[in-house]
C-alpha cells in the first residue's frame, strides 16, 4: 500500500536562494509529522508547496499514488498561520459557508462537539477570544472532512491552558485516523503530537526520525543544572558549564560521579535538578540555532 502522501526530490529557487533544495520524505496515513526548522530553513515553502499555493521548480508530489490534483484539493483541509474571518456574521453562520464550499462534509453538529463552539455559535467572529478563534479555524480546517490536515502554527499566541486545550483536540483528530502535517514553533507541541519529526535546514531535511529514536540517536547523556548563585569561581573549576537564564547547566553521562565531584566541590544541591535531553538541545545540536531565531 503507497504512502499516504510523498515527496519526492523537491526544488523550488528564488533569485538569490535554493529554498527548498531536494526534499524527499513520505507520510503513512493517521500519522503526525512536525516539520520543523529556524526561520529561512526552507519549511514554509516546503509547505505551501505542500499545500498547492506555491508551484515546485521540480520534484513530484504523490497523494495516494497518483500525482497531487482535484482529489487532494477536496480531501485536504488546511488551517493557516493567519486567517481572516468575515466580520459580523456569527460562528455557525461561518461554518455553514465554508460547508457550502465542498461536496462532501463532515457532520456540522459533531464538529461543533469536536471543536468546543457550542457555547460561542451567534457570536459575532469579532468578539472570539484567542483560544475561541482558534478552535473555529480548525473547525473550518476539518468542515470538509479532510484525510489529512495541515496545520501552521496553530497554538501562537495562546496562553498555555488555551495551547493544551487544543492540543487535546489534535489528539482527537488523530484518533479518528486523519493524517496531520504540523508546523510549530514549540518543541514540547512537537514532542507531545507527532510520531515523526522532520527537521530542516538551508532547504534541505537533516533529520527524519521519532522523537523518541532522533533523541537516543544523538545523545547518551543528560543536564544537571544549578542556580548560578549557588556555583562561586573556586568550586565552578573542575566543571565544564554552560550558563543559561541565571542557571548553569553540566551534561554529563555519569551522573553519580558528577553529583560526588559537585559534593567534593562544596557545592549546593538543594536546588540541583537533572533533565533529559529534549528536542530544544536536539534542534541547536543539529542547526546550531534556536528554533526562534
Amino acid at each position: 500500500m503507497p504512502a499516504l502522501l510523498e515527496i519526492q526530490n523537491l526544488i523550488k529557487h528564488y533569485p538569490s536562494v535554493k529554498a527548498v533544495d531536494d526534499v524527499s520524505f513520505s507520510l503513512n496515513a493517521g500519522r503526525c509529522l512536525g516539520l520543523l526548522g529556524p526561520n529561512g530553513a526552507g519549511k514554509t515553502t516546503t509547505i505551501e508547496i505542500l499545500e498547492g499555493i506555491k508551484d515546485a521548480d521540480s520534484g513530484t508530489i504523490l497523494y495516494k499514488g497518483q500525482p497531487v490534483g482535484n482529489r487532494f484539493q477536496t480531501e485536504a483541509g488546511i488551517m493557516f498561520q493567519s486567517t481572516a474571518l468575515q466580520d459580523y456574521i456569527s460562528v455557525i453562520e461561518t461554518l455553514n459557508m465554508f460547508s457550502d464550499l465542498y461536496t462532501k462534509n463532515a457532520n456540522i453538529d459533531e464538529l461543533i462537539q469536536q471543536c468546543n463552539l457550542q457555547d460561542y455559535l451567534d457570536q459575532d467572529n469579532r468578539k472570539l477570544s484567542g483560544g475561541q478563534r482558534q478552535r473555529l479555524l480548525l473547525a473550518i480546517a476539518l468542515v470538509n472532512d479532510p484525510d489529512i490536515l495541515f496545520l501552521d502554527e496553530p497554538t501562537t499566541g495562546l496562553d498555555p491552558q488555551a495551547r493544551r486545550n487544543f492540543w487535546n483536540l489534535i489528539e482527537t483528530i488523530k484518533a479518528a485516523g486523519k493524517t496531520v502535517i504540523l508546523t510549530t514553533h514549540y518543541m514540547d507541541e512537537a514532542y507531545t503530537l507527532c510520531d515523526e519529526i522532520a527537521i530542516m535546514d538551508h532547504g534541505k531535511i537533516i533529520a527524519h526520525d521519532s522523537p523518541e529514536n532522533l533523541l537516543a540517536a544523538h545523545f547518551n547523556d543528560v543536564i544537571i543544572q544549578l542556580p548560578k548563585a549557588d556555583l562561586t569561581a573556586t568550586n565552578a573549576l573542575s566543571f565544564e558549564l554552560t550558563e543559561h537564564n541565571n542557571k548553569v547547566e553540566i551534561t554529563t553521562n555519569d551522573v553519580n560521579l558528577t553529583i560526588r565531584k559537585l559534593i567534593e566541590s562544596n557545592v549546593s544541591l538543594a536546588n540541583l535538578n537533572i533533565r533529559s535531553r529534549n528536542l530544544d538541545d536536539l534542534f541547536l545540536e543539529l542547526t546550531g540555532k534556536e528554533l526562534r531565531t
